[in-house]
């Protein structure tokens, strides 16, 4: 499994225009992705204008499956709501190792 950890900060008058394009993009790659198993989007408590992406994919071909997907497409088209660098983390899952763990919604 592959675990990413995205942080962004959104530009405050473009908050809607990306809140928009995050829920299609999370709800489309949770309901129609067979490989991506977990894509939560968080707030900053401190800070409105900061978002975080919690994002779990089976392997690699999800991952690439996940940017070819329709509903990648509209967030990316939504990218001029960001604000300064994106940062990323990439790890892989030590616990729950189980697939089946991360896969008994799907």
């Amino acid at each position: 499994m592959i675990a990413k950890w995205v942080k962004v900060r959104v530009k405050p008058d473009m908050r809607q225009k990306f809140l928009d394009a995050i829920e299609v993009d999370a709800l489309g790659s949770e309901q129609d992705e067979p490989g991506c198993v977990r894509f939560n989007v968080l707030q900053d408590d401190a800070d409105e204008n900061v978002y975080y992406f919690y994002e779990v994919y089976r392997d690699e071909a999800a991952v690439a499956a996940h940017r070819a997907a329709p509903h990648y497409a509209v967030w990316k088209a939504a990218a001029d709501t960001l604000e300064g660098p994106t940062e990323r983390v990439e790890c892989t899952a030590v616990f729950p190792s189980d697939e089946a763990y991360w896969t008994r919604n799907k």
